[in-house]
């Protein structure tokens, strides 16, 4: 049966079907205080920009995105996830005609991954961008391997590339056959605070005295201080445009 794109919500679904779209992400990245304050305004206004990819009944993969304004000049991009969806609802309130697509998540169910419907979800969801007459289309995407070099900084991890020249990364090395080009880095996407505590429970790990840990899944390190009762995680991203 062919893979037919359509709107995430178009009818509704069992639940069941759609908690596989939080598998694969780190538990920390679910308490960002930031995304929590934008993030019911964001799929209220913006449902019609959430794309799901359908075989049969069953979703095999999802994502979604929100419109906002950019010059096409790097000094212009948002900061990051975060600074997107404050940019994208900045913009409706003051009026604003979009003219940028941004792409903040796009997830293939685990069952299916290695079969290329992560070209066809970016595909559909660049789609979105041609029918509305946005001529841009960025994405901050989350490095794939990166969790595995914690402490090389990220404008070092996304210069790399495999012998034929491609992207190191497999995320952005599938961008980049959609034909995306990297235009700058995102070393502070997102911001995550917590207690010490917090943070003990979403790693699984003990901290028992300050300092910088690498964290399951990470991308950057953990900074705990206990005098503060904190720790502070900053996620780093890689700003893709698309054609």
């Amino acid at each position: 049966m062919a893979i037919v794109a359509q709107p995430l919500h178009a009818r509704p679904r069992p639940a069941e079907q759609l908690t596989w779209l939080s598998a694969g992400w780190p538990e920390f990245v679910f308490h960002d205080q930031e995304t929590a304050r934008h993030l019911g305004r964001v799929r209220e206004l913006f449902a019609d920009l959430e794309v799901a990819l359908l075989d049969g009944d069953q979703i095999v993969a999802a994502g979604w995105a929100v419109p906002l304004r950019w010059t096409g000049e790097v000094d212009d991009l948002p900061a990051g996830y975060n600074d997107s969806l404050a940019r994208a609802l900045a913009g409706y309130d003051a009026g604003q005609q979009p003219d940028t697509l941004a792409i903040l998540a796009a997830a293939v169910h685990p069952d299916r991954q290695g079969r290329g419907l992560a070209g066809e979800l970016l595909d559909a969801l660049r789609e979105l961008a041609g029918r509305s007459g946005w001529p841009r289309v960025i994405c901050p995407v989350r490095p794939t391997l990166k969790s595995r070099y914690p402490l090389t900084p990220i404008d070092r991890y996304a210069g790399w590339t495999r012998p034929d020249g491609s992207p190191f990364d497999p995320w952005i090395r599938t961008h980049h056959r959609l034909g995306a080009r990297m235009v700058a880095t995102a070393p502070r996407s997102q911001v995550i605070t917590g207690t010490v505590a917090q943070w003990q429970d979403w790693t699984g790990m003990a901290f028992p005295d300050s300092g910088e840990f690498v964290i399951p899944d990470g991308l950057s390190v953990l900074h705990v201080d206990h005098a503060a009762d904190q720790g502070v995680y900053v996620e780093p991203n890689v700003w893709l445009q698309h054609r």
